[in-house]
């Protein structure tokens, strides 16, 4: 045999003497794991069941806008002679805002201050300016024009909404939870320390199609709407479709089911036996608290049980594999029918 075939004989070697060591540490390992957590003892943590409220809720996005939005145009060209209303501004319907003259009367006047105070005032007592009144109550939101600025009959002098609103898209699988005048909480993400008591005002039957997720428009109405409201933030909607109140709550993670059995872990009357199970049925949850209706009473305690690395229920890691294999861990969940 060449030296070259030699060398090439013992890299094969090496090779299947590592194979056959990788292979073997890794069975042990998972005998050595697999031992421990027959060996150990499972923990419980303990939780007393109590007496609350319970909401299941619909979330969805949106953003504020005028419920309605008019745009204020003057009905000839001509110039602004005055301007009586500033954005953020309350007007009444037929208040006047502004003072304009048209094209012809601008004229004149700059013609008769060429001449002087007195012939200014002999034109300007002579041909009065046209007032712009207000078409709504509402509050002012945008304002376009100054003092002396000219402007054409299709420029908007001011823009009124009669009051703010929020339009959320609620997805197609949630509609059939929300119900006109349906109480709701608006976070604005300008303002997320400040929520904005709401309702549910109007439902689009017109459906939008985005990306293959379909969803409809829903208004939400500010029960009173704050002075920081601006047209155009960015608004999260909690809709409120069901609540409880004063009802029995476990934490979601209590709750295990088995075929169509719902039961939790209780303390056994024996302080060295294992914990026991008990049948319950289950009302609302919200994810986090399921609410119980039959099987416990409040101030009874609970056991949950702790899932570790010791726990049968944990996977073991194998060191062998890259990056560790690293196991999952976490609590085991539950939902109430």
């Amino acid at each position: 045999m060449s030296a070259k075939a030699k060398k090439k004989f013992g890299f094969v070697k090496l090779l299947i003497i590592l194979a056959l060591l990788g292979g073997g540490g890794f069975t042990g390992y998972q005998y050595y794991a697999k031992k421990k957590a027959k060996d150990a003892r499972p923990t419980y943590r303990e939780e007393t069941v109590v007496r609350g409220n319970i909401d299941r809720t619909v979330l969805a996005t949106g953003g504020v806008l005028p419920q309605n939005r008019l745009e204020i145009k003057p009905p000839i060209a001509g110039r602004i002679e005055q301007v009586l209303a500033r954005e953020g501004d309350k007007v009444k319907k037929g208040q006047i805002i502004g003072w304009m003259s048209s094209t012809e009367r601008a004229a004149l006047l700059d013609s008769a201050r060429a001449k002087g105070a007195a012939e200014l005032k002999r034109w300007e007592d002579m041909y009065r300016p046209t007032p712009i009144l207000a078409p709504i109550d509402g509050t002012v939101i945008l304002r376009s024009v100054e003092a002396g600025q000219t402007f054409t009959a299709t420029d908007a002098f001011l823009v009124l909404s009669d009051r703010l609103t929020v339009k959320a898209k609620v997805d197609e699988t949630d509609l059939a939870q929300i119900k006109l005048g349906q109480p709701a909480k608006i976070i604005l993400d300008a303002y997320p320390s400040e929520p904005i008591e709401g309702r549910v005002d109007k439902l689009a039957y017109e459906a939008v199609t985005t990306s293959n997720v379909t969803t409809y428009t829903t208004d939400v109405i500010p029960l009173k709407t704050p002075d920081f409201m601006r047209s155009g933030m960015t608004a999260n909607v909690t809709f409120y479709a069901e609540s409880h109140k004063g009802v029995l709550l476990v934490s979601t993670e209590a709750i295990q089911s088995d075929s169509d059995k719902i039961m939790v872990l209780v303390p056994s009357a024996d302080p060295h036996a294992p914990p026991v199970e008990r049948l319950v049925k289950t009302g609302l949850t919200d994810g986090k608290q399921t609410e119980i209706t039959e099987g416990l009473k409040e101030g009874e305690t609970i056991l949950i049980k702790d899932i570790t690395l010791a726990s049968p229920d944990a996977k073991a890691s194998n060191p062998f594999m890259p990056m560790g294999g690293r196991p999952k861990t976490g609590g085991g969940s539950g939902k109430g029918r």
